[in-house]
């Protein structure tokens, strides 16, 4: 095999969040995969030269299979130095890296992981908000929102009061999560943030809680939640609250951050 494969995180969306390595890699690269949840300001960083690719989806329809993209990956690097796949976030969060390591692996194709700042983080920065805290969050779990037969495989009864649920791609129907955070024990006052877009022009956070969650408009995709005590505006009001026993209901406040 003459390349290698870099499989880059673009980040959430603003180009100023690159790895100096991802910047250079795109500055270098003769072709770029790319999936659609990369921002045009990011695309806008690849080398004229480079050949760019679009393997996202669509509407909910993918352009190429897995497989596909498999077998694409395996193939330029046959032929081209700089093969980058390019991954909105982080390629090691929720974004099938697993599935094109093992295909890169089988084939022996020389790769390399090069990590970007996943939408959980950018979405926590966007909210001001900390993902631990020593009074109230010890641990973050990240998970994803399944609406699959086998949903109720997702392992949140690990969640405990001091856990911080940074929950992925929710989906339009914000009333099924409220029911699904309640039925794994959640208090319908837990606070709870939505972030769409997080770092974006058009980013958008939404304060509320887990029974008012059932009341919010749908934010625009790409978006993600973060509930626990940590996503509490007052943060020491309701950090001695719960560490007290008792819980302070919240009220929902839309606002807007450019």
């Amino acid at each position: 095999m003459k390349g290698r494969v870099y499989l880059v995180g673009a980040g959430p969306g603003d180009p100023e969040l690159l790895t100096l390595k991802a910047a250079r890699l795109l500055a270098q690269a003769d072709i770029v995969l790319h999936d659609s949840l990369v921002s045009r300001e990011v695309l806008a960083r690849i080398s004229a030269g480079a050949e760019v690719i679009d393997v996202g989806k669509r509407c909910r329809r993918k352009l190429l299979t897995q497989e596909e993209i498999n077998t694409l990956l395996s193939g330029y690097a046959a032929s081209h130095e700089i093969v980058v796949r390019l991954k909105g976030g982080d390629p090691s969060m929720f974004g099938r890296a697993g599935e094109e390591l093992q295909a890169l692996r089988e084939a022996n194709v020389d790769f390399e992981i090069v990590p970007g700042v996943t939408s959980g983080l950018a979405g926590a920065a966007a909210a001001g908000i900390s993902l631990t805290d020593r009074r109230v969050a010890s641990q973050v779990l990240f998970s994803t929102f399944s609406r699959t037969p086998d949903a109720n495989a997702m392992d949140w009864g690990c969640l405990t009061p001091a856990t911080t649920l940074v929950l992925y791609m929710p989906g339009p129907d914000y009333l099924e999560v409220s029911r699904r955070l309640a039925a794994a024990g959640l208090p319908p006052d837990l606070p709870c943030v939505i972030v769409s877009g997080a770092s974006g022009a058009e980013q958008q956070v939404c304060w509320t809680s887990v029974e008012a969650l059932s009341f919010e408009q749908k934010l625009p995709a790409p978006a993600l939640m973060i509930v626990g005590r940590i996503a509490a505006k007052q943060i020491q009001k309701i950090g001695d609250a719960f560490l007290r026993g008792r819980s302070t209901a919240l009220p929902a406040q839309r606002v807007s951050i450019s």
